[in-house]
This record gives structure tokens, C-alpha cells and sequence, in this order.
């Protein structure tokens, strides 16, 4: 019986003995592996293509808002949304009473004044004829006061006449000048009452096809001279389609106008359509004040043609396959670096230069600036990699260039070649020193377990 209780206990303690060996080499307290499970990964030479990523909205390159000069009730539309037209071609009529009676009003007008002219020029002729026999009358009775044959007052009064009737000359030959510039001014009221009923018949301005259509039959609408106006329809050339997408402030530096997008279309699933920057604002959108604010600003991508020509219908050639106001991304492609040394990006980390030696002399410790010593300011923040040789890491400072969404050129610090260690992301930007012990293993291995 006793034999049995020790067997049995000795079994326990052995299966306690087995885990406890298991979790130890699994930890790296024994056996071959020792220190921080890594994976590790070559630096080599590689194509790098930086992208800058944005999202945005499809819209033609040219686009016209229709909207009508003059207010009034819509009588007549003559296309549907969809329809392929051409400049000059009618598209609305708004109700021409009101503006046929203002004309007949202005011509009525027109002809009032004329009359008035006629009628002054006739009184200029009524009154040269009444100047020419005062100023006979004045000069006999002139001469007769030179031979003392009249009064003083008789003169005078002859004199008054010829005056009187000199004025009335002038005075008539300026209300022909008013009349003249009233006629002038009933003829610009006429032309431009004209022009307004000209204007309830809306014409298209180019050739394009009728995107959107606002306006229903009988519908009342506001001319562009009263307010905004009202926006009747949209005259688009749906054959030229653009991208407009914003771009944080932080990579706006990076884009340039040509440089070539790769867009992807939501409506489209599985095609990518080829681009090329065609507009880049100067100003950043207005997105208001608050405390977590982006600035982002406007790019525009034309699509070329060719990249979605295919998916063009024969029947219609006029419609493109995008709709306005389609969700797409674009991958704009900034810069090109070729044959250049990169590494994955995870394998890069930004830390605090090291620090010397702790045996420096006290001299060398006067030299740093009192602000860094009391901690006033931080140094300023360096690139590293851990490169792997026989176990343990080196902690070398690099200096890095352009990106793409695996990996990072390295400009200077490592070879092709060095073996950098990429992960896992704790031990890469915090856990790891200078010299450290490290256990490599795949990646599948680091978070097996």
C-alpha cells in the first residue's frame, strides 16, 4: 500500500517536473534560446514608390449651372436628365407675358419721347422766329432813341423784349437736348426689355449632357439678378471626369501637379482607373474652429480616358461610366527611388540619442547645456535599427528617405545585407538596449504562443 502511494506521488511529482522544464525553455530560463523572442529580416535593395492616399469625390472637369436671368413661371422643358445637347439647343421656357407688356410699356415710351423731341425742336423754331422779330423790334427802336424820337422807357422796354425772347432761344434749344437724351434713355429701357424677354427662352451655353435636373413644370423660379437664383438644371461633358480629394496639410508638400494617381472607384469594385494631378489649392479648406481642427486641402485628378474606355457603352458614347458624386480613393504617387538600400518600416524606431558614458569626465558634463541637465528639453528624438549578428543587437542610427506601405529607404548607417530586427513592435521601439540578447524566430513562431 505504501509502495503505491509513492509510486503514485512520484508520478505527480515527475508530470510537475516535466511542465516546469516545457515552460522554462518556452520562457528562455534554459536550454538554447536566451533573451527577447525577435524576428529578423535582411536589409536589401528595392523600388520604393512614396504614396500619398486621399479620398474624395467623382465630378466632371466641366460643368455649367443653369440657372435663369429672369424670374417667372416655367412653361415649357424641353429636355430630360440624361440627354446629350448641344450649344444653342432650347432647353427651358419661363412665362414671357409679364416681359411682352414691360416691352410694349418701353415702346410706348419710346414713342412718348420722340414726340416730346419733335415737339421741342418745334418750339426752338417758334422761338428763333419770335427772337429775330424782337431783335428787329429793339434795333428801330434803338435808332429812334438815338434821334431822341422815343422815351427813355419805351427803349427800355423794347430792350427787356429782345432779352426775353433771346432766352426763350436757349431755353427751348435745351429741352431739345433733354428730349434727346430721354429718347436715349427710353431706347436702353427698350433694348434691355428686349433682352429680358430674350431671356425666358434658356439656351444651353456648350455641348454636354443634362446631369442634374432641378426644376419641374410650373414651378416658379428667381433671376440670377434677384439674389442668387434659382438653379434650374446642370450641363456637364461627361467624356472629362475628375477626382476631387483632400489632402492633409502634411503631405500636400509631396504632391505635385502630373504626378500620377491610381484610383479606385466604390461603385467599381476590382478596377483601378489611371490619374494625373491636374489642380492643387493654395488655400486650406475652411473646416471651422474646434480643438481636434485638420487642414486638409483640394486636389483635383483628372481620369484619363483611356484607363476606363472600355466600360464605355457603344449606344450612348456620351455618358461616361461614372455618375457625379461617386465615393473613390486615390494613391498619388509622389516620388520614385530606385536600387536603394530599405528595410521594413517596423524595423525603425525614433528614440532619445544614447546617452556617453557614465565615467565621463566632469568637464565634459559642464559642456552640456544647463537646460538638457535639468531637464528643461528633451534632446531632439534620432532614427535607430537593432541590427542581429550572433545573438545580440546593435543599436545603430540610420537616417531614413522616402516610404511606401512596407518598407523605408535608408539612406545611411546599414548595409545590404545587415540583419535588422523587425518586430514585435513592444521590443523594437521600447524593450530593447543597445547589446541586448535576443532569440530569433520566425514569425509565425512569435505569436504561436
Amino acid at each position: 500500500m505504501k509502495r503505491k502511494i509513492f509510486l503514485k506521488y512520484a508520478l505527480i511529482a515527475l508530470g510537475v517536473l516535466i511542465l516546469f522544464m516545457i515552460i522554462a525553455r518556452r520562457a528562455g530560463w534554459v536550454g538554447e534560446e536566451h533573451g527577447i523572442r525577435v524576428t529578423i529580416e535582411a536589409a536589401e535593395k528595392r523600388n520604393i514608390v512614396e504614396i500619398v492616399t486621399a479620398s474624395g469625390k467623382v465630378q466632371p472637369v466641366t460643368e455649367a449651372k443653369i440657372a435663369p436671368d429672369v424670374s417667372g413661371e416655367i412653361v415649357q422643358i424641353l429636355v430630360r436628365e440624361g440627354d446629350f445637347v448641344q450649344r444653342g439647343d432650347l432647353l427651358v421656357r419661363i412665362n414671357p407675358d409679364i416681359y411682352e407688356s414691360a416691352l410694349d410699356r418701353v415702346e410706348a415710351s419710346l414713342n412718348t419721347s420722340r414726340a416730346n423731341l419733335a415737339n421741342a425742336r418745334a418750339r426752338v423754331m417758334q422761338a428763333e422766329a419770335q427772337f429775330i422779330n424782337a431783335q428787329s423790334s429793339f434795333d428801330r427802336n434803338q435808332r429812334l432813341f438815338n434821334q431822341d424820337a422815343i422815351s427813355e422807357s419805351e427803349f427800355d422796354q423794347a430792350r427787356a423784349q429782345y432779352l426775353v425772347a433771346q432766352a426763350e432761344v436757349e431755353a427751348a434749344k435745351q429741352s431739345v437736348v433733354a428730349s434727346e437724351f430721354q429718347v436715349k434713355s427710353s431706347e436702353a429701357t427698350l433694348r434691355e426689355a428686349r433682352e429680358n424677354l430674350t431671356k425666358t427662352n434658356i439656351f444651353s451655353p456648350m455641348d454636354g449632357t443634362i446631369s442634374r435636373l432641378d426644376a419641374e413644370l410650373g414651378e416658379r423660379v428667381v433671376g440670377t439678378s434677384q439674389f442668387a437664383g434659382t438653379e434650374i438644371l446642370r450641363i456637364a461633358n461627361l467624356n472629362e471626369m475628375e477626382l476631387k480629394v483632400e489632402v492633409n496639410e502634411n503631405d500636400i508638400i509631396r504632391v505635385n501637379e502630373g504626378d500620377t494617381a491610381l484610383i479606385e472607384i466604390d461603385a467599381w469594385l476590382n478596377e483601378q482607373f489611371t490619374g494625373v494631378v491636374t489642380s492643387i489649392a493654395n488655400s486650406a479648406l475652411s473646416q471651422g474652429l474646434s480643438v481636434d481642427q485638420v487642414t486638409n486641402f483640394e486636389v483635383k485628378i483628372q481620369i484619363l480616358p483611356e484607363s476606363y474606355h472600355h466600360l464605355q457603352r457603344e449606344d450612348r458614347p456620351h455618358l461616361s461610366p461614372f455618375r457625379p458624386g461617386m465615393s473613390a480613393s486615390a494613391d498619388i504617387k509622389t516620388l520614385t527611388v530606385n536600387d536603394v538600400v530599405s528595410v521594413p518600416i517596423q524595423a525603425v524606431t525614433t528614440r532619445e540619442p544614447v546617452s556617453k558614458p557614465s565615467d565621463e569626465s566632469e568637464e565634459s558634463a559642464e559642456e552640456t547645456p544647463a537646460e538638457t541637465r535639468a531637464g528643461g528639453s528633451s534632446p531632439r528624438m534620432k532614427e535607430y535599427v537593432f541590427v542581429y549578428k550572433d545573438g545580440t543587437v546593435k543599436m545603430t542610427e540610420v537616417v531614413s528617405g522616402i516610404q511606401d506601405s512596407n518598407y523605408i529607404e535608408i539612406k545611411s548607417g546599414i548595409e545590404p545585407g545587415d540583419e535588422v530586427v523587425t518586430g514585435p513592435f513592444r521590443a523594437v521601439s521600447r524593450t530593447l538596449n543597445d547589446g541586448d540578447r535576443v532569440t530569433r524566430v520566425s514569425r509565425t513562431d512569435l505569436f504561436s504562443e
